[in-house]
This record gives structure tokens, C-alpha cells and sequence, in this order.
């Protein structure tokens, strides 16, 4: 039995549905487990991670955890975990960890993150993914008002990922052991900026999209009306100061599920009807 934490989020989800594809017995784990219509594996459950202490019964019989970061007592998790027998962890880490930057709010939880898994004595493995495909769902409501798409930061490429490929990773982790004590850097197989982005979804959904970049200032300010500062500044020291790089192609995915990552044209195709309903 592998119990997936955050099984309604993009990652989470497509975890769920990987090992459900392998036949394997899954526990889905949200605030909301009524709200996905899972396969007949699945038992979906609900629970709260940050507080620790509502954990054990929902890890019996459990072998392995796909584990998100940056829960409020994330030592206090792992003792759980430890203390239940699971043999395996596999935390959904960020690129950004390697950089060491505490002072940045995003590097920084899932530095902390890491740390508290690697100290718990459970078998471990970090992934460590690129931005990821899903992130262009975001631009469905723009679709739907016509065909401009605006987004920020649009000089910063990255070899984005679908989280179909995170899942098999995933999954190979926690079923078959053999990356213990790694942490994996996960990419797809094209450097793309926001432009190619959108001009990939314009060629899927048959439609002449027109990419506009935000100005950086912009940008901030309109993250800042969403979000806490700490996690603008983060993003700001990411993509307008250049911390993170995430335009390098690695071959981590192939290595791991011993087939090629996905495309963004094979993502945007097969959730072309969500942009379409969008619309």
C-alpha cells in the first residue's frame, strides 16, 4: 500500500492514477477525498498533515509515502511515518534546494523539507522537478476571452515537466527501490519560454494565439495581490534575479522509467479540451 499526500493537486493526482494504472493498492490522501472519482484501488481518505498526530491510523499497512513538502511540523510527520514501519519516502522536493538560499521563502521550505526526511531514518529519495506543464492551465481564462495570452517573466526558459513524468518516477521509487538516498533532478525534453508555450497550445487548439510578456514590474505587482510578499520575493529572486536555472535538459526521467519524457505538444494535446471548455 502507498499513500499519496496531496492526491487533488496536479503531482499528487497523476501519482494516484500511475500506481492505480500498476494495479497497485492506494491510499489518497486530501482535506477533500470526496472531490475525485478514483478507481476502484484507490481509497481515498481525509486527513491534515499538519497536525502530525492524526496520521498513524491512516499509514497501517502502508509501505511507501509520496510526501509533499512544507507541512507545519514536518519532523513531527516523519516520526509518524518512522513509527509506522513505512520502509520508503519519496518527497516532492524543487530545483531550487541545491542553492542553499534560506533566505528565499519557496528554497527555503523545501530545504527544511529535506532536511527533516533525511534525519528521520526512512528510506529516502528527493525529486527535484522543473516547472511544471501544468502551470499552463493558468491561461485558460485568458483562452476564453480571446486570443492573447499574457505571463510573466517571459525571457526565462525552462524544460518543463509534465507531472504524468514525476509520477513515474514516483512510482518506480516507491515499488522498486534502487534510488535510495538520491535526490533526482527531473526535466522534460525541451528548454521552452512562455511564448513557445503558448505557440504550442495555438497549433493543438487550431487557434492564432498571440504571446504578450509582462513587464517584470508588473508582474510583482500583480503576484503581490495574490500572494504573501515573502513568496513574490522569492519568485523575483528566481526568474528577474536569475537564482534558478531551469533550462537545463536532464536525462534523470528516462533513466529512472526507461522511456522518453513527455512533450509539452503531448501534454497540451491531450488537456486541449480544457482549454477548449475554457473557451
Amino acid at each position: 500500500m502507498i499513500l499519496v499526500t496531496g492526491a487533488t493537486g496536479n503531482a499528487g493526482g497523476a501519482v494516484v492514477r500511475e500506481l492505480a494504472e500498476r494495479g497497485e493498492p492506494v491510499r489518497a490522501l486530501s482535506r477533500r477525498p470526496g472531490s475525485v472519482a478514483w478507481p476502484s484501488t484507490v481509497e481515498p481518505v481525509a486527513g491534515d498533515l499538519d497536525r502530525p498526530e492524526t496520521i498513524l491510523p491512516l499509514l497501517a499497512g502502508v509501505d511507501g509515502v509520496f510526501l509533499m513538502s512544507g507541512y507545519a511540523d514536518m519532523p513531527g510527520l516523519l516520526a509518524e511515518i518512522r513509527r509506522a514501519g513505512v520502509a520508503r519516502v519519496a518527497l516532492l522536493s524543487s530545483a531550487a534546494v541545491p542553492s542553499g538560499d534560506m533566505s528565499n521563502a519557496v528554497a527555503a521550505y523545501h530545504i527544511r523539507s529535506e532536511e527533516a526526511v533525511r534525519s528521520s531514518g526512512v528510506a529516502w529519495t528527493f525529486l527535484r522537478p522543473s516547472m511544471f506543464m501544468t502551470n499552463a492551465l493558468q491561461w485558460t481564462s485568458q483562452l476564453a476571452a480571446g486570443d492573447v495570452v499574457r505571463a510573466a517573466f517571459p525571457g526565462v526558459a525552462a524544460a518543463v515537466i509534465d507531472p504524468a513524468d514525476i509520477a513515474a518516477v514516483a512510482a518506480t521509487v516507491l515499488l522498486d527501490g534502487g534510488y535510495d538516498g538520491e535526490a533526482l533532478r527531473l526535466t522534460g525534453p525541451q528548454a521552452l519560454l512562455p511564448a513557445d508555450r503558448v505557440r504550442v497550445l495555438g497549433e493543438v487548439l487550431g487557434r492564432n494565439l498571440r504571446f504578450e510578456g509582462i513587464p517584470d514590474a508588473d508582474a510583482v505587482a500583480e503576484m503581490g495581490a495574490s500572494m504573501p510578499q515573502k513568496y513574490v520575493d522569492a519568485f523575483v529572486k528566481f526568474y528577474v534575479d536569475g537564482d534558478l536555472d531551469e533550462s537545463p535538459v536532464l536525462p534523470t526521467v528516462r533513466e529512472v522509467t526507461r522511456r522518453e519524457p513527455r512533450t509539452f505538444t503531448q501534454w497540451a494535446a491531450e488537456h486541449a479540451e480544457a482549454f477548449r471548455r475554457a473557451s
